[in-house]
């Protein structure tokens, strides 16, 4: 099995096969991660550098982990402490870093594009942990992996994103893979959280009630409100957002069905998820970091042509 693309820039650039293809491969490496011992040689003797420029924890330790199950040789680098902070730029930085003989790069960066820049003038793979906010592929196939094992299939499954799509990367890479492999999506937020484009750009339905989207769905994947990212006012305040967006155990049980929900992390308890709900049975949180993992280990295996 192999790739159709040498790079992970973002879900847009894959192709259903591809999809298909990492996710039969997270499987069986989904069955090593259940063994008493959990280390498999695949990648021994690769080098692969996790290029982090953003503050990350779900995404670094299950790539991190990822590779040492694979049992690649890792460097770690973060920005802060580093010579970026002295003026250093991004190409030297990892041209700096390729001279050591590295075979991979997994990249987080602030600036959309970044990997994508990279790739035009490295030798080495690239991998996206997340490019501003334009895409976070690997999130988006673990959520894939995870609506899978619970519903059984894709196709045909009515995901609703809700939240903050404005600057969600998450989103994004989730609306490229659900359409690609035949799942109807709708999102819902406030309409200031929501660009007027992405109706007619990526094909999906618009909803800015947040019963409605529920009463529709069988997956609610709930996303985080990105302060961080916006750069003016968008919505009055943090508890008016939960009085009309946050999803709690009364708002579920009064739905005529019983529906899947979903968070990228991390979550901002008593804002878009209650407790009871995050904790519950009907969420897949724990599931979606488990899944990462063997995801991530599928994705790094595949690029590096090991396989062959």
């Amino acid at each position: 099995m192999s790739l159709s693309t040498k790079h992970l820039l973002g879900i847009k650039d894959l192709t259903k096969e591809d999809i298909q293809t990492i996710l039969q491969t997270a499987e069986q490496f989904k069955e090593v991660l259940q063994r008493p011992i959990k280390k498999v040689p695949s990648l021994r003797d690769v080098t692969i550098v996790n290029l982090f420029y953003e503050n990350s924890t779900r995404t670094r330790i299950s790539f991190e982990l990822a590779e040492k199950r694979l049992s690649a040789d890792t460097i770690n680098f973060s920005a802060s402490g580093s010579s970026v902070s002295k003026g250093e730029t991004l190409l030297d930085t990892v041209n700096n870093i390729l001279s050591m003989k590295v075979d991979m790069v997994v990249m987080r960066h602030s600036a959309s594009g970044a990997p994508h820049f990279l790739a035009k003038h490295i030798p080495a793979a690239i991998i996206n942990a997340g490019d501003g906010v334009n895409e976070h592929p690997t999130q988006a196939l673990l959520d894939a992996l995870s609506i899978k094992e619970r519903l059984g299939q894709l196709e045909g499954v009515k995901v609703a994103i809700i939240g903050d799509i404005m600057h969600s990367r998450v989103a994004q890479s989730n609306i490229y893979l659900l359409k690609k492999m035949g799942a109807e999506v709708i999102v819902c937020g406030p309409p200031t959280l929501i660009p007027k484009y992405i109706r007619e750009a990526f094909g999906v339905k618009v909803e800015y009630n947040l019963r409605k989207a529920l009463e529709w769905c069988d997956v609610a994947n709930v996303l985080r409100i990105q302060l961080e990212r916006q750069n003016q006012v968008l919505f009055s305040s943090l508890r008016e957002y939960s009085l009309a967006y946050g999803i709690n155990r009364r708002l579920l049980d009064s739905l005529n069905k019983t529906i899947t929900i979903m968070h990228p992390g991390p979550i901002n308890r008593g804002v878009e998820l209650d407790s009871d709900v995050a904790d519950s049975k009907q969420s897949l949180v724990l599931q979606q970091v488990e899944n990462g993992v063997a995801v991530r280990m599928a994705v790094l295996y595949l690029l590096s042509n090991r396989q062959n």
